[in-house]
């Protein structure tokens, strides 16, 4: 098994043991869902966050991104882990608000400032319908910086995929695990 394998290996264990939850919630989007992957509770633990972080950082890698960062509360614990570890030192990080700060230099993207055209690899803890991933991917694209990629931890395949393709313009979209991996016995196959 190779160091990235093992990695996910790692990843969907944490997973499947701290972030899966059976039981009826709203997702983000509105809709309910019988289930819930709430991946911070994995992903701010060690294993989960060392995992994700050389998963992450060897996208970058791939990608030639020298930046990585995306919607703030679900990129923050990712682009902190893809800086930390070996091969993540090579990358600076950035988190987009949700809205512009109203004071001090009234920043839409907080972190090291990023020359125009920075190649970023864009990343998000769960992608639904991905709507807070493409208002992410639009932000730093306004700011003049490039997607060299997306990666998401976990992809619920409910069409975020596609409309993160779109709004980047075709950059590669890639999930770090799908639910089907994740969740395969759920009830609804969705």
């Amino acid at each position: 098994m190779t160091a990235g394998a093992d990695m996910k290996e790692t990843l969907l264990k944490e997973l499947r043991e701290h972030a899966l939850v059976i039981g009826e919630v709203t997702l983000t989007s509105g809709e309910t869902a019988r289930y819930y992957v709430d991946a911070k509770r994995a992903l701010l633990r060690p294993a989960a966050f060392r995992a994700a972080g050389d998963l992450i950082a060897a996208e970058a890698a791939t990608r030639g991104a020298s930046a990585v960062g995306g919607m703030t509360m679900g990129a923050d614990p990712l682009a902190c882990a893809a800086i930390g570890v070996p091969g993540g030192d090579e990358l600076v990080a950035f988190f987009v608000r949700k809205e512009r700060k109203k004071h001090g230099l009234q920043r839409w993207i907080e972190g090291p400032v990023l020359d125009a055209g920075t190649r970023c690899l864009v990343v998000e803890d769960v992608v639904t319908t991905g709507g807070s991933t493409v208002q992410a991917v639009q932000r730093i694209l306004e700011e003049g910086l490039e997607i060299a990629g997306v990666v998401a931890v976990v992809d619920r395949l409910a069409g975020g995929a596609d409309a993160i393709r779109e709004a980047s313009g075709g950059a590669p979209y890639e999930p770090l695990v799908t639910i089907d991996e994740l969740y395969p016995e759920r009830p609804d196959g969705s």
